[in-house]
């Protein structure tokens, strides 16, 4: 897909830039996707040290109670024993400790955390995906992987900021990451949903809970 056009919908740049934080976004009309042109991310090594700086930790209560804003509506929609991959789960995983107490198993993955690409090998009846749809370089990409790995019926279940039209984007604080490069509208994950067949359900401001058609 061309840098001149949307990395997820593929619609070509219709209007200029927006320039925040001396960094340069694209605004796409068709899907909604705002996404930090590709000449403004970091480097491989930069963005990797970036994400060293998070201090994730299941031992955190607040954390936990923060991870629960998805966890709980996912748990509510699952069967007994069902199987899941946390996709992204960062330099401390949390969300699959808090899913296999709970008696949901489920594996790690993370490029630069977790590489092994055994886990992507497999199918899940749910994955999760926290605070890393924001990092997607290439989401067209992310999401047919991600719908490749779910068996029929299964969730996909991604919490991430959305941007809202009733507050200024040079006052939200996700913009001020630059590892955050694609960010997402209601609009933009109803195309998701539309595109991929998913049905899809908003349990709360920051969590999409997306499902695969049974076959």
């Amino acid at each position: 897909m061309s840098d001149a056009a949307c990395p997820l919908c593929g619609a070509p740049h219709a209007v200029p830039p927006i320039l925040l934080h001396a960094r340069r976004y694209h605004d796409c009309r068709r899907c909604g996707l705002l996404h930090l042109d590709p000449s403004d991310r970091l480097t491989p090594a930069a963005e990797r040290a970036h994400y060293t700086t998070h201090h994730n930790n299941p031992h955190d209560a607040g954390y936990r109670a923060f991870l629960d804003r998805l966890a709980l509506p996912l748990m509510a929609r699952l069967a007994p024993g069902a199987e899941g991959l946390d996709y992204g789960s960062g330099p401390g995983p949390t969300l699959s400790v808090m899913l296999g107490e709970r008696g949901f198993p489920t594996t790690d993955y993370d490029p630069c955390f977790a590489p092994d690409p055994a886990p992507l090998a497999r199918s899940y009846d749910f994955i999760t995906c926290t605070e890393t749809a924001e990092h997607f370089h290439a989401p067209a990409q992310e999401f047919t992987r991600l719908a490749a790995l779910l068996r029929p019926g299964g969730i996909l279940a991604i919490m991430t900021e959305l941007v809202r039209a009733d507050r200024p984007l040079a006052e939200w604080r996700y913009l001020r990451d630059p590892t955050h490069v694609s960010l997402y509208r209601r609009k933009t994950f109803v195309w998701v949903a539309e595109q991929w067949s998913w049905g899809l359900d908003g349990p709360a401001d920051n969590v999409m809970l997306f499902s695969a058609a049974r076959r």
